[in-house]
């Protein structure tokens, strides 16, 4: 569901069509929507306006068009439903993978505006969700990596048992009050350079 008070950009070369947009977001209780309807140029807006989600409808997409705003959208992170009246296969995968939401083929309805627009924001905030989820699991792993490199450094040059060396990592990020990779990666870094 998504909130009234969101700034929506509306990007549409054909004013009737926009405005079958416009009028679908305004039944909805959303007044801040934006209507451009020249492609070129379009960064700047976005770049200025800072909407919530963009809706981009194109009537009779070429190659050129669609690469453009392809591109724009692997650079904004933002919720992206994007109405288009013919498509193809390699165009509906290029817009998954240039990380629009919605893609909606000869739909273009007042009434399936708000579902639209609410579907769109919710895949954006769960793909996002599953990227910091990815993001975190490795930056996770990274940091185990670097624990069990410094463990195995400490129990050779000092002879300590694994959990004793894990025990002064432990108690050595504490007192330092920093995080038990940071003093891990220092025990790494200085193994390196005395070997």
């Amino acid at each position: 569901m998504t909130q009234p008070d969101l700034t929506i950009l509306v990007i549409d070369e054909n004013a009737i069509r926009s405005s079958i947009i416009e009028e679908g977001l305004r039944e909805a209780g959303h007044l801040r929507v934006t209507v451009i309807h020249e492609v070129s140029g379009v960064a700047r807006v976005i770049e200025t306006l800072q909407p919530d989600v963009i809706i981009i409808d194109i009537e009779n997409p070429n190659r050129d068009m669609m690469e453009h705003l392809f591109q724009l959208t692997r650079m904004v992170s933002r919720p992206i439903a994007m109405f288009v009246d013919r498509s193809d296969t390699a165009a509906i995968e290029q817009a998954v993978e240039a990380g629009v939401s919605a893609y909606v083929v000869d739909g273009l309805k007042k009434e399936r505006v708000k579902p639209i627009l609410d579907m769109a924001v919710s895949r954006f905030n769960a793909f996002s969700r599953l990227q910091r989820e990815l993001a975190d699991a490795k930056s996770a792993l990274e940091a185990r990596k670097v624990i069990e490199r410094a463990k195995g450094i400490l129990m050779k040059m000092r002879g300590l048992s694994e959990e004793e060396a894990f025990a002064l990592l432990r108690q050595t990020a504490m007192n330092e009050k920093k995080k038990m990779v940071e003093i891990a990666q220092s025990v790494v870094t200085a193994a390196g350079l005395l070997m």
